[in-house]
């Protein structure tokens, strides 16, 4: 689990979220949207491939009426399955980084679920980054087990790890389909806040699709949000639906001041956490596609004060070098100018449409490219000197860090 979180908006209208992924998020207003990637970074952390799986489990139906369960009898259910994991760090002590929250003796801990009778668990990739060895207990009673780091996805914050199946007495999660929520449907959360092993709080889903930062900086789309108590200990265990299936995995809460939970939760959805656990089962790593550009919504008001003729879109900041946007000719702000939201870099192109859609701000751009692979084309139309025109590009493979 982790700490040290921070809340990002978009500079020229509807605000997301965005920060450090974990326990604690620090809200701090500011006026960047962090788009669909930034800077290539080098990302030399060692990842263990373990035996494949063909495919991550199947997403179940929404709850049918008169299925539901109490919470009592979600945890009976859910409990034994439920994960209190530990990740020793480098050199007996904890490390410095923000993405742990400190346990006894120099580790990490947090949570995670086992989802199939192979002994695989799910958790977050901030949970066991950097950690030399990793130990899991499920379940009350559950003995102590090594595992081992099949894969970590730092874009998504979902790690996938494996212990000895043979020694594993409970039954594994169903996974049930995040895209069916709604608003307003109930949900527990199980995992262990503050080392307070197998503790559950139950709430509802707060909102849907919010957006998140990951530790690598990337934005995680389509993120649940919940007002569950969510707390450093929680990161990595599962959101459950009534019926006791996980719908998502617990990943980062906000705070007014580092004061710890007031009921602002966000989960990562199993729509996608199913896609990339899957993949990294499959080959050790998953997969982004990358466009390489920074920006931030372009509203009614900053359309007038520069005096073009549409009123919504993504307006592009920057650009990485050689990256895909650079190479399809797109165009970077050039000057930068002071509103009443803060400064606006100006000059550069405006994507109204991705594959003939259209686009209200930034963040359906990043939906979009979220749900690409790489080498896939995306067609964009732009604004630009006056009037609009078609810019095909060929996606990449996103790099491992996002700065700037």
């Amino acid at each position: 689990m982790i700490a040290a979180m921070s809340r990002i908006r978009s500079f020229f209208s509807r605000p997301f979220v965005a920060g450090l992924t974990g326990g604690f998020v620090v809200l701090v207003f500011g006026w960047l949207a962090v788009a669909a990637g930034w800077i290539e970074a080098d990302d030399s952390r060692p990842v263990t491939a373990q035996a494949a799986v063909a495919e991550a489990p199947p997403l179940s139906e929404p709850v049918a009426e008169g299925d539901a369960l109490t919470a009592g009898e979600i945890f009976e259910k859910a409990g034994p399955a439920v994960a209190f994991i530990e990740a020793e760090q480098a050199g007996g002590a904890a490390a410095e980084s923000p993405f742990g929250v400190p346990g006894g003796g120099g580790a990490a801990t947090g949570s995670g679920f086992l989802i199939d009778n192979d002994g695989t668990i799910l958790t977050n990739a901030h949970v066991v980054d950097g950690s030399d060895s990793i130990t899991v207990q499920l379940g009350e009673d559950g003995d102590r087990l090594d595992a081992e780091l099949v894969g970590a996805d730092t874009s998504t914050d979902v790690a996938v790890l494996r212990v000895d199946s043979g020694k594993i007495q409970a039954a594994p999660l169903e996974i049930a389909d995040s895209t069916k929520l709604d608003v307003g449907d109930a949900v527990v959360a199980i995992g262990n806040p503050f080392g307070l092993d197998r503790t559950v709080t139950t709430g509802i889903v707060s909102g849907l699709q919010r957006e998140i930062s990951a530790p690598n900086g990337f934005t995680i789309s389509e993120v649940i949000q919940t007002d569950a108590a969510i707390n450093p200990g929680n990161s990595g265990g599962p959101l459950l639906d009534a019926a006791g299936r996980v719908v998502g995995v617990n990943s980062q809460i906000a705070t007014a001041g580092g004061e710890g939970n007031v009921g602002v939760g966000f989960a990562v959805p199993t729509s996608t956490v199913e896609k990339v656990s899957g993949e990294i089962l499959e080959d050790g790593e998953a997969d982004h596609a990358f466009i390489g550009i920074r920006g931030g919504d372009l509203t009614p008001r900053i359309a007038e004060l520069l005096n073009l003729g549409i009123d919504e879109g993504a307006l592009i900041q920057d650009i990485t070098p050689d990256g895909p946007a650079d190479e399809a000719g797109l165009r970077a702000g050039e000057e930068t100018m002071t509103t009443d939201d803060g400064e606006v870099r100006v000059g550069g192109d405006v994507i109204v449409a991705v594959d003939g859609e259209q686009v209200s701000g930034m963040d359906d751009v990043i939906a979009t490219i979220n749900g690409k692979d790489p080498g896939d084309e995306l067609e964009l139309e732009i604004y630009r000197d006056g009037g609009t025109r078609s810019v095909t590009l060929e996606l990449g493979d996103r790099p491992s860090q996002a700065n700037g």
